[in-house]
């Protein structure tokens, strides 16, 4: 989807300044949509009636856009009920929230319902999402709350309490007591943050793990799993880990399909407790054993160790208590760590950061967040595989500061996990928007460079080789990966597959010892912004030229306007045929006579003109540098070298405008454009200096100084 710097940017400085403002953490998180909870109950309360959301609305526009849009026969019988109207004493929460409070619908979101089941073992994280003190009795006036973190900010969903249903059933996720809604409510509430029922179809659990907690998701093929595997899953579970695991399916993921042994391929299931048993016929050997439940609330594992398996019976009665072992059809049941490894073939474990817990002093992770985008033509360059342009995506320095505490390892090195998460993508799926194939590179930066924060050139990528990358690229909404390298300086390159893919994502880094992260921004800078006096050497034949031309055209007051400016550069650019351009339009010129228009008469005299034409000539060499192929335009990614050769350091932000700004659909800049593109620069940062009186690189203007500066320039 195509940005723009007045939405965007603008956009974006805002939230910039709200976290600054404390926005967005778990204290203070933010209102999403702009809502906010407390002032909206206590409106409704004192209208006496129910409240209304009218950004999530009753209608099939929420409940989807293809099978579940208006052209769906599933949707014509579905009812929008208050739980008021489906049963008598409705209860948020009866007894506690618990696992089986979850049972699958008409939606195919097992993977946010597996992840739901295990946010109900960690009670203090359940509330931290589903808030307490929520009735439909006390102070009930429809309308409920939820929290989610969301690309590096919590934020807090405002809903009314009209749910989906046919034949006066709950059509999507329900609870195993007809009565209780929170489960029903909080997939609603998460159905809003993503802009409708249907955007929730299909997906993975480690999505929702890491909505429901901020942490980072790491996964283990099961062909591949380390060998303290087991030790790994019940220390995780110590911590109030999540996990969830899964049978690969042959066929897609849509296609649930159910084993002779009651495990169901393509579906996703939660690790909710891992624990050993003594078996009486074994005289010391344990049993390891794992818990998992299906979020179907039914359908179990009906091999050993299952709800009525024979492996219960030579189990002591105090052993049976520990492990809660009950036969019931609720979807939860126990298998031998072994069967696990067999029949599953992936697991997801999701590390809790420090911002999900606040005083659990086991999660010792810290996090650094960085925010970042690919703009087509500018810093979407693909992966390494395409050299001209790789360089350009955005770049992260690394720095890891301290080795780990590890008496058992020899090495000097540096546990840290990198996290690419791609933003929206589910939000804009009704808009066509699939997930990017995404991955990422980590080169060591020389000593030499240590420090330097400038953006790594195409060189030092076609002469370096990556010291550590993802482990493949892949359509996934997150892509995570455990590094141990050596303390040093490094840099990250996160990237799409191909190149011109354009989206935001953010780049974690997590480490249980020191380190920081950052975008490499170069310092915005130029070389120039003060105009240099002509010089007084003897005139070159194509001086006299001008000279001739200027006073042909400008007459007796010896000035030019900007249409008069126009007649003068075309004539002598018509010249160049290397250009291969139309020539200069007029509101170039006018630009140009807005920079070099020292006595603010709106016309250029001699002086003004010739320091004019010398820029023009010192930028037309650059421009001619990076037309090797004399097309007549440079490629959108050469530009920021021209750029920077013309004397100006930008940061990515900037450059991102300028490919917006003045690249065509090809992403190719032509001379026009690359002029225009300069006499803006060049014109800005000498305005903004005659404003920065203290030069301490921030100044401070009036509407009607605002207004002045930016719509002559």
């Amino acid at each position: 989807m195509p940005y723009t710097p007045s939405g965007f940017f603008c956009d974006r400085l805002i939230r910039e300044r709200e976290r600054r403002d404390g926005e967005g953490s778990l204290n203070k998180p933010i209102r999403f949509n702009g809502q906010d909870y407390n002032t909206l109950k206590q409106e409704y309360l004192q209208s006496k009636t129910p409240f209304e959301d009218e950004t999530f609305p009753a209608t099939v526009e929420s409940l989807g856009f293809k099978e579940l849009g208006h052209k769906s026969n599933k949707v014509k019988n579905i009812v929008w009920k208050r739980p008021k109207e489906i049963c008598e004493n409705p209860q948020f929460i009866v007894g506690g929230a618990s696992r089986t409070d979850i049972c699958q619908g008409d939606l195919g979101d097992c993977w946010l319902l597996a992840a739901i089941a295990c946010l109900t073992l960690n009670e203090k994280l359940l509330y931290r999402v589903v808030p307490q003190e929520q009735s439909f009795s006390e102070n009930y006036a429809g309308i409920f709350h939820f929290q989610f973190w969301r690309y590096g900010d919590w934020v807090d969903v405002v809903i009314d309490d009209r749910v989906p249903t046919f034949n006066n059933q709950l059509v999507f996720t329900k609870s195993a007591e007809r009565n209780e809604f929170w489960s029903a409510l909080l997939e609603k509430a998460y159905a809003k943050l993503h802009g409708s029922y249907e955007a929730l179809k299909g997906g993975n659990t480690t999505e929702a793990m890491e909505d429901f907690t901020g942490g980072v998701t790491e996964f283990y093929e099961m062909k591949e799993a380390p060998k303290e595997l087991y030790k790994i899953m019940k220390k995780a579970l110590q911590r109030g880990t999540l996990m969830g695991c899964s049978i690969d399916s042959l066929v897609p993921a849509r296609f649930e399909t159910r084993t002779v042994t009651g495990l169901v391929k393509g579906h996703a299931y939660s690790v909710t407790a891992v624990d050993e048993c003594k078996p009486s016929q074994h005289k010391d050997a344990k049993v390891r054993l794992v818990r998992l439940r299906n979020p179907w609330g039914q359908v179990e594992w009906n091999g050993p160790w299952s709800d009525n398996s024979k492996e219960w019976a030579t189990l002591s009665k105090a052993e049976k208590e520990k492990l809660q072992h009950q036969s019931a059809e609720d979807g939860e049941f126990w298998m031998s760590f072994e069967d696990f490894k067999k029949n599953y073939t992936k697991i997801e474990i999701c590390n809790l950061t420090p911002d999900a817990l606040e005083d659990d002093k086991i999660h010792k992770w810290t996090v650094s967040v960085n925010e970042g985008r690919w703009v087509r033509g500018c810093s979407a360059g693909g992966c390494r595989n395409y050299p001209d342009t790789f360089w350009t995506n955005p770049q992260y320095r690394l720095r890891l500061l301290e080795e780990d505490d590890d008496p058992d390892d020899n090495e000097v090195v540096c546990t840290f996990v990198v996290s690419l998460m791609q933003k929206n993508r589910r939000k804009e799926r009704k808009m066509g928007a699939n997930l990017f194939t995404i991955g990422f590179a980590i080169y060591e930066v020389p000593k030499e460079m240590h420090g330097n924060k400038q953006h790594m050139q195409k060189d030092f990528f076609l002469f370096n080789s990556s010291k550590a990358r993802s482990k493949s690229y892949i359509n996934l909404r997150e892509v995570t990966q455990r590094f141990r390298l050596s303390p040093g300086e490094y840099v990250i390159v996160p990237s799409t597959y191909e190149p011109h893919q354009e989206g935001e994502f953010i780049l974690r880094v997590f480490s249980e010892k020191r380190n920081t992260s950052e975008e490499i921004e170069n310092r915005i800078e130029a070389d120039h912004p003060v105009p240099a006096p002509a010089s007084a050497g003897e005139e070159s034949e194509e001086d006299q030229q001008f000279r001739t031309i200027f006073q042909e055209i400008a007459g007796d007051d010896m000035e030019i306007t900007a249409n008069e400016l126009r007649n003068v550069l075309n004539r002598v650019i018509t010249q160049h045929k290397d250009l291969n351009t139309e020539g200069f339009s007029l509101e170039s010129c006018r630009s140009m006579i807005a920079l070099m228009d020292m006595d603010g008469t709106g016309r250029l005299n001699l002086q003004e003109f010739r320091h004019l034409w010398n820029k023009i000539k010192q930028w037309q060499g650059i421009f001619k540098h990076y037309n090797a192929d004399q097309t007549g335009s440079i490629n959108s990614y050469e530009m920021r070298n021209a750029v920077n050769d013309a004397g100006f350091r930008l940061n990515n932000q900037l450059y991102d405008i300028i490919t917006m700004r003045y690249a065509n659909e090809n992403m190719n800049i032509d001379f026009d454009s690359f002029i225009s593109c300069l006499v803006r620069l060049e014109a800005m940062f000498r305005a903004f200096q005659a404003f920065d009186q203290d030069g301490d690189g921030t100044i401070r203007l009036s509407a009607l100084e605002w207004l002045q500066l930016t719509m002559y320039a």
